[in-house]
């Protein structure tokens, strides 16, 4: 009978089973509620109760929100009388088109005023226009070869690199909304309509000056301006990370009915 090899002796066989604690022998005391009418509906009642006042002070902040809404999607153009900028531009590509409503507000707005864009039937969430951008572009990571998923919106038909590149950047939502009492311009602020964590760590304006920097890259299709011109009043509200308005329009929604604040 043959022996066993000197290294393997006194050796014991490894065992897989688990310890005896009553932990990972699933021996630990449980308790179980017995769910029954007795028992649920005084619980419903009970939580309902406490619910009642948390409700009454969201109606109550709720209703304490003024709210105006103008819906311009027939906005007929200025000087025109039948002409609808829906129509102007949609046969005028490349083009512009101003138009003017006029609107009095019932009642005053006590503190901040806030203004909003919505949309429509605006689906986003189809994966390929999901994966549609370069996030090195958007840290300022700058290359001649964007990102793939751009294709078919990473070169023009010259082959020059675009910048942002992608669906969703050539597709991004670009009225210019205005507000005036009178002949009197009402100023907006579009700044601090960003989360700061966003502007530090998902977009970056490349290194030195942003018109440099982006020389030798084209702007997106249908975007009527590059984005060192964004903001033609504050040079220094352009690029990837300081336009807010631009930055928040980079975020997708998982719904097709969606406002955001500009």
């Amino acid at each position: 009978m043959a022996s066993q090899p000197a290294d393997t002796q006194g050796l014991q066989q490894k065992s897989k089973r688990p310890s005896d604690s009553a932990f990972k022998q699933q021996r630990l005391p449980a308790w179980q509620p017995v769910l029954t009418a007795g028992t649920v509906l005084p619980t419903f009642f009970i939580i309902g109760i406490l619910f009642i006042p948390v409700g009454v002070a969201l109606l109550y902040f709720s209703d304490e929100v003024s709210e105006y809404v103008i819906d311009y999607t027939n906005c007929i153009k200025q000087g025109e009388k039948n002409l609808t900028c829906s129509s102007y531009i949609a046969n005028h590509t490349g083009t512009s088109c101003i138009c003017e409503i006029a609107f009095t507000l019932e009642n005053n707005f006590v503190g901040n005023v806030f203004m909003y864009y919505g949309l429509s039937n605006y689906y986003q969430n189809h994966r390929r226009y999901v994966k549609s951008r370069d996030d090195d572009q958007l840290l300022g990571r700058l290359s001649d070869t964007p990102s793939t998923d751009c294709v078919p919106f990473a070169y023009t038909d010259e082959q020059i690199p675009i910048a942002p590149c992608g669906a969703i950047a050539n597709s991004l939502f670009n009225d210019t909304l205005t507000l005036s009492r009178g002949t009197k311009s009402v100023p907006l602020l579009n700044t601090g309509i960003a989360w700061p964590s966003d502007k530090k760590h998902k977009f970056r304006n490349p290194e030195g000056n942003l018109t440099v920097a982006l020389k030798g890259f084209a702007k997106p299709k249908f975007w009527s301006k590059a984005l060192y011109q964004l903001d033609e009043n504050n040079p220094t509200n352009n690029g990837f990370e300081v336009n807010e308005i631009n930055l928040c329009k980079m975020f997708l929604t998982k719904i097709f009915t969606f406002r955001m604040r500009i």
